[in-house]
């Protein structure tokens, strides 16, 4: 009986696929006094659609990147062209004023051990009495208002990896490395932070505890603890 059965399935089966090849131009009907030819096309109907499975549609969304304020993206702009970009804006500082910082980024960059978006340039702005006034710069050196920051290399840096922490309660802390190209050699990043004795960004010593002077010149690399 079972062999049968299954003898009888296979040959419903065989001519059921063929249906299904022809893209359903013709269909094989079984009549209605047999329960195994019900049984039959139950089994095979199943797997003859012309669209496979579909694979569960993934609900998962990369995060959206947060909307910049146009004034802010305008200030931006005027800094460092019109492909700036905005990374962090707020009271950066602690000081109770509007602060932004912004930088070119360059679009493709080969694998690094080193974290961090490689920049051209980069500039810390503030908002006073409505007006954009840079604090602080990192083109081909690190510069602030009273010149040359301590510890900036004094060959040219064409692009840095720039990384950066802003703490609710400390504020914003940069992190410069110079990208060789060429080399393997691994160099320490530059920490930059607002020094509130000072009021105005300073880089900071390799144990990041104290805060060194600027140099007027580069002639003059050596920097005075402060």
């Amino acid at each position: 009986m079972i062999r049968s059965l299954l003898g009888f399935l296979s040959r419903w089966g065989n001519r059921l696929v063929h249906a299904c090849a022809a893209d359903h131009r013709s269909r094989i009907w079984p009549g209605r006094g047999s329960w195994q030819t019900v049984l039959a096309l139950s089994l095979v109907l199943g797997g003859c659609g012309s669209e496979g499975p579909k694979p569960d549609e993934q609900t998962e969304k990369k995060p959206a990147k947060t909307a910049i304020p146009e004034e802010l993206q305008d200030a931006a702009s005027a800094l460092l062209g019109s492909d700036a970009e905005v990374f962090l804006y707020g009271d950066l500082a602690k000081n109770g004023k509007q602060q932004i910082l912004a930088a070119n980024v360059v679009p493709s960059t080969a694998m690094s051990t080193v974290a961090g978006t490689v920049v051209t340039r980069a500039v810390v702005a503030e908002n006073e009495d409505g007006k954009w006034v840079e604090l602080m710069r990192a083109d081909e050196y690190l510069k602030n208002q009273k010149g040359y920051l301590g510890l900036t290399p004094l060959q040219a840096v064409t692009s840095w990896r720039l990384q950066y922490e802003n703490s609710p309660e400390k504020g914003m802390a940069l992190y410069f490395t110079p990208v060789r190209a060429g080399t393997n050699q691994k160099t320490l990043p530059i920490a930059v932070k607002w020094n509130p004795a000072a009021k105005r960004y300073q880089s900071m010593d390799l144990s990041y505890e104290h805060f060194l002077g600027e140099a007027p010149t580069l002639e003059n690399p050596r920097s005075v603890l402060r």
